[in-house]
């Protein structure tokens, strides 16, 4: 398809660790490398006294800014402050997180030298807003629509706050989709030529802070089904991270009797030497970590091998695969009929992982043709072509149906939730319950609304409580209250309630699982561009004062040329000139060393006395 004049869409891979960003252009889809030439972009982003990092930028200062550097939002997003989940995290972020309005996570850093408090919203949207950035700069033009990836284990209130997070960045979200589900979106069209019937597919997706698993069939007419889905929100790379951090902290604290569990500054350069150490043990059988000053005066050495790496982690390595069989029970599916295994993620590259995902499936090949860093946003820029009208005739016959990975229901006065909508229910769907008064002349029906697997509806997750009111005044079991639950195509839900004893319609959307008021929301974008427009006004401060230092630095070299050629009495100007001229110079150089965040005006002034120096000098700086 052709698709000429229109503007595409292109498909995000809003990652814990990493994110990627993919466009259909010259017939393929592209993944885009951002401004460091990296194809991913770390989901990271940190203040300072004058300026707000987004990426690599961000990441690269984090050991040393830690407390202003924001990483893993991916695990705030959608949740409440006071989740168990959330208050452990708590506990090993070198950055503050505070309850807000409505028990909502505030993540509080210093920015300008001033106390702000940002939503994960507001981070996560930063990130998408950088990944915008970069599809903008490679395509020339400007980008409004995308596809946006998901955990398929993240519920309601979590898919929701990341749709509000787009919105925030300047982006209409064409659909939300499931991580693995994009994965095997980009494995199918990598295999259509050789698909035969149908294939069942097992994704394997362990990413930084996210693990999921699904099963899909493929077949040869471009239709992929997702038949079952498993996982944990928050289980991934930077928990083995975490593992390595807590390891090495007890050894200082054993063998030097000293104790770095508080000291954010040093948590944090162990954790990225940690970080680095992991990735080198994927190749290597063991690695040294070497930190100069860690902790009052102590150096910091150590062997770390992979043997004790998977030692300190097998816990969660099990825990992986123990959730690969129960996705097979879902589905009553058996080892061998899974005719392939695809790995997706950066974490599937640790070998304990790929041996014990093989030794699961009786020593089958696993499949790691597509690169699991890039294979999300692959799949979610095929899909962003789909809907946008673009890619070729293989990427328009795709047809997906996708499934809701939690069970959704209505919770009872005894305790009980009601199951509406079962997990592993294809969406989007639509299912309906009646439920009666239990007192005589009840005017109003509670209906919270939950989400989760267990039978009690205090053990899942309370995604809304609202109360239908109005209800005629009538004996208990005589009036009839209908509710609807309904998923759209992107796992979002829209619950509504009737009473239709007496015919009359009363009907309510839930208002309040955890997403941003239409008030939130458009003060974010307004400060969303408002710091766009300071990181702008910061970025031509910063470009002003290098080209204004090199064309000193340029001047600087003339003189010394100069002072060469007056040796062989080849100059105009006298010593005492020359000695003059290269005081002011020496004096303009220390004024920009001193004054990095001079203002422009400033350095406007300082250009125009540098150009009365050239002018004087008669030296050409061209």
């Amino acid at each position: 398809m052709s698709a000429k004049g229109k503007v595409p869409a292109i498909g995000i891979d809003l990652g814990t660790t990493y994110s990627c960003v993919a466009v259909w252009q010259h017939n393929r889809i592209e993944i885009i490398a951002n401004d460091q030439g990296n194809r991913i972009t770390p989901s990271y982003v940190a203040f300072n006294e004058t300026e707000r990092l987004v990426g690599d930028a961000a990441k690269n200062q984090a050991a040393y800014n830690p407390i202003n550097t924001i990483f893993g939002v991916k695990r705030l997003i959608g949740r409440r402050a006071s989740d168990k989940i959330v208050q452990e995290d708590m506990k090993l972020w070198p950055f503050k997180v505070v309850a807000g309005s409505r028990d909502k996570p505030k993540i509080v850093v210093m920015y300008k030298n001033q106390i702000k408090e940002f939503s994960a919203e507001e981070i996560s949207s930063m990130v998408l807003d950088k990944m915008k950035g970069v599809a903008e700069k490679f395509l020339g033009s400007s980008v409004e629509k995308a596809v946006i990836t998901v955990p398929a284990h993240f519920n309601d209130s979590q898919r929701q706050s990341t749709k509000d997070a787009a919105m925030v960045a300047g982006l209409e979200v064409l659909r939300m989709i499931h991580e693995p589900t994009a994965a095997a979106i980009a494995y199918a069209l990598d295999k259509r030529a050789s698909v035969d019937g149908k294939m069942n597919v097992l994704v394997f997706d362990l990413g930084g802070g996210t693990f999921d698993v699904s099963i899909l069939t493929i077949d040869e007419g471009g239709v992929v089904e997702v038949k079952a889905t498993g996982g944990d929100t928050h289980l991934g790379g930077e928990d083995f991270d975490n593992r390595m951090v807590s390891y090495f902290v007890s050894e200082l604290k054993r063998k030097s009797k000293a104790d770095i569990s508080k000291n954010l500054k040093a948590l944090g350069r162990l954790r990225v030497c940690c970080e680095r150490a992991k990735r080198i043990i994927s190749t290597a059988s063991q690695t040294t970590i070497d930190i100069d000053c860690l902790f009052n005066g102590i150096d910091f050495s150590a062997k770390f091998t992979r043997a004790k790496f998977e030692e300190v982690n097998m816990e969660l390595f099990k825990k992986c695969m123990d959730t690969v069989k129960a996705c097979l029970r879902d589905v009553n599916m058996s080892k061998d009929s899974i005719d392939e295994v695809v790995l997706v993620g950066g974490s599937t590259r640790i070998p304990k992982i790929q041996e014990l995902l093989q030794e699961l499936f009786n020593g089958k090949l696993l499949c790691q043709g597509i690169n699991p860093d890039e294979a999300v946003a692959y799949g979610a820029g095929i899909l962003a072509a789909n809907l946008s009208g673009m890619g070729d005739e293989a990427v328009q016959v795709l047809e997906l149906i996708d499934i809701t990975p939690l069970s959704l229901g209505v919770g009872s006065d005894k305790d009980v939730m009601s199951v509406l909508i079962p997990r592993n229910s294809p969406i989007p769907t639509k299912m309906e319950d009646t439920f009666y008064t239990i007192y005589d002349n009840q005017t109003c029906m509670d209906l919270p609304v939950y989400q989760g697997e267990r039978s009690k509806c205090t053990e899942n997750y309370l995604l809304s409580q609202f109360c239908l009111s109005g209800l005629p005044p009538a004996p208990r079991g005589v009036v009839k209250v209908t509710v609807c639950y309904e998923i759209d195509a992107n796992g979002i839900l829209h619950v509504s309630a009737r009473e239709i004893t007496s015919g009359r319609n009363n009907a309510i959307k839930i208002t309040n699982n955890g997403s941003l008021t239409k008030a939130e929301i458009k003060k974010m974008i307004e400060d969303a561009e408002r710091y766009k427009l300071e990181d702008e006004a910061h970025m031509k401060k910063v470009m002003a004062h290098e080209a204004l230092t090199e064309s000193v630095c340029k001047l600087r070299a003339k003189i010394k040329d100069y002072k060469v050629r007056m040796k062989l009495r080849e100059t105009v100007l006298s010593v005492e000139e020359l000695e003059d001229i290269d005081h002011q110079i020496e004096e303009a150089i220390e004024w920009l060393d001193e004054h990095p965040d001079a203002e422009i005006v400033d350095l406007e002034d300082k250009e125009v006395e540098i150009n009365d120096i050239c002018r004087l000098t008669k030296l050409n700086l061209q």
